[in-house]
């Protein structure tokens, strides 16, 4: 209880009002800032009655500065890239890992101690080509392989990281579906290929026997060949059988001896197709 009428009455002037979300998140950034560590963080935040939970350190994280000499500061991010310069990793590497811009890639480079200048990409042809590249990649990844690197990246407390390694994952999937469908076209492709050779050598085989069981048919109905003309000497009666005949028909000839050939063709022709009307 007051003793003092002034303390009284000025502390019934207190804004007593609960502290909304942004003036919370604004308080605890600027606790984030002058926190030395984690758990400088949390005793900070605990103290002035902040959020102290696991996730809101791990939200926070990345504001903390390290001191570094007298006068200057360094993000987290900043000295871990850094860190990682120090160790071999290449500027861009860093910079693709940690999201960096230009800016936070440069004010590492001086952390680390090591020239400013980013080193421009190389642009001879001869160097830069999907060959060497992909060799390049592949020496980015290391020996964890690619998994491994995104499960680091989207376990990683910095967002934009986490959205890389959800994008590269889309990617990752699309790219071996659409494998998977260009091998099963080819399958497909393949197959109907296949048929469509069976189907063309059956229908051959299926002219063949066609065209052969024509050919025996025809052999059947064709009608017996004509026969030949008559060779070699003719009896007497059957020269006086075609003389006969001749003169019936307006043909003059001889009484005896054998008659002209044209007469003795007329005679075999006619025959013939008296034989072959007998035959039908």
């Amino acid at each position: 209880m007051f003793t003092d009428m002034k303390q009284a009455l000025a502390a019934e002037d207190l804004d007593l009002t609960p502290p909304g979300s942004d003036q919370s998140a604004a308080a605890a950034l600027v606790a984030a800032r002058h926190a030395r560590d984690k758990d400088d963080l949390a005793d900070l935040l605990g103290a002035l009655g902040l959020p102290c939970a696991e996730n809101d350190l791990v939200r926070l994280l990345p504001n903390l500065t390290t001191s570094v000499g007298d006068s200057m500061t360094v993000t987290a991010f900043t000295a871990t890239a850094a860190s990682m310069l120090k160790n071999g990793d290449s500027p861009e590497h860093v910079r693709t890992t940690l999201g960096l811009s230009e800016a936070e890639l440069t004010e590492a480079t001086r952390h680390a101690d090591l020239p400013t200048t980013v080193p421009a990409p190389d642009t001879d042809d001869t160097t830069n080509t999907p060959e060497t590249a992909a060799q390049a990649a592949e020496d980015t990844v290391g020996s964890d392989g690619i998994e491994d690197l995104l499960a680091w990246a989207g376990n990683h407390p910095a967002a934009s990281i986490r959205h890389k390694a959800a994008r590269v994952r889309s990617v990752l999937t699309e790219l071996t579906e659409r494998r998977t469908a260009d091998a099963t076209q080819r399958e497909a492709e393949e197959r109907v290929a296949k048929a469509k050779a069976e189907l063309e050598a059956a229908q051959a085989q299926l002219r063949a026997v066609k065209t052969g069981g024509h050919a025996a048919a025809a052999a059947q109905d064709a009608p017996e060949a004509a026969p030949a003309p008559r060779a070699g000497r003719r009896s007497k009666a059957e020269l006086a059988a075609i003389r006969a005949w001749a003169r019936a028909r307006g043909h003059q000839v001889a009484d005896r001896g054998t008659p002209a050939k044209a007469v003795l063709d007329a005679y075999d022709a006619a025959h013939r197709t008296r034989d072959l009307a007998e035959a039908s």
